[in-house]
C-alpha cells in the first residue's frame, strides 16, 4: 500500500504542481481586467461563473496579441529609437536605475540566443577539498578578482538542492574545475531529485 502511494504521489505531484503555476499566472495576468470585461459581457445575463471564465479567456487572447503587436512595434526603427531614449531616461533616476539596469541584464543573460553562460557542467570541490558538488560553469571571473589572487578564476553557479532557483555564485581556479559530459538539463534534474534522477539511466540505481 506504502508502494502504491508514492508511486501515485509521484505522478500527481507534478500534475498538480504545474497546474497550481498556471493557475497562478493567469490569475496574474488576467486579475486587473476580470472587472471591466465581465462588465461588457455582463448584459448577456449569463451565470457569473461563465461571465469569469470567457472573461479570463478574451483577456489572455488579446494580451497574446498585445505582445505580438508590441514585439513588431520594437522592431521599427522609430521606435526603437524611443526605447533607448526610456532605457537611457530611468538609467539616469536614482534608486530606479539599479533595479533597472540589473534586471534588465538578468532577463538579457537569460534570453539572449547568443550566450555562452551555463553551457558547460562541471564538478567542484564544495564545501570542502574532499566532497565535489554539481556545478553550472558561468563564465571566466572578473579581472579585478583575477588580480587580486594572481590566477585564473572562473565563475561557477552551484545549485541548491532541492530548489535550483537558488544557489551559491562561486569562483575556482582553472585547475580545480572537473568538465563532464553532461548537459545543463540532466544536471538540473539530478540537482532537483537530490540525486535519485542519474543521467542517462531510466531508473533510479539500487543503493549497494
Amino acid at each position: 500500500m506504502k508502494k502504491y502511494f508514492i508511486t501515485g504521489l509521484v505522478i500527481l505531484l507534478p500534475i498538480a504542481i504545474t497546474v497550481a503555476i498556471l493557475v497562478f499566472v493567469i490569475d496574474f495576468l488576467t486579475h486587473p481586467f476580470v472587472g471591466l470585461v465581465s462588465s461588457a459581457l455582463a448584459k448577456y445575463r449569463l451565470p457569473p461563473t461563465l461571465i469569469t471564465f470567457f472573461s479570463e479567456i478574451i483577456i489572455l487572447i488579446l494580451l497574446f496579441f498585445f505582445i505580438t503587436l508590441l514585439g513588431a512595434i520594437a522592431r521599427w526603427f522609430f521606435i526603437h529609437a524611443l526605447f533607448k531614449l526610456g532605457d537611457r531616461i530611468l538609467r539616469r533616476i536614482p534608486i530606479v536605475n539599479t533595479v533597472y539596469k540589473t534586471s534588465k541584464d538578468i532577463i538579457n543573460t537569460i534570453f539572449a540566443k547568443d550566450k555562452n553562460a551555463f553551457k558547460q557542467v562541471a564538478m567542484v570541490p564544495f564545501p570542502s577539498k574532499e566532497s565535489y558538488v554539481i556545478g553550472l560553469v558561468s563564465q571566466d571571473a572578473p579581472q579585478i578578482c583575477n588580480n587580486a589572487t594572481n590566477s585564473q578564476l572562473i565563475t561557477v553557479l552551484v545549485p541548491t538542492t532541492p530548489n535550483p532557483t537558488t544557489g551559491f555564485l562561486m569562483m575556482f581556479k582553472k585547475e580545480e574545475i572537473i568538465l563532464i559530459d553532461m548537459r545543463p538539463e540532466e544536471a538540473i534534474k539530478y540537482v532537483v531529485s537530490c540525486g535519485v534522477i542519474i543521467p542517462g539511466t531510466q531508473n533510479p540505481p539500487k543503493i549497494l
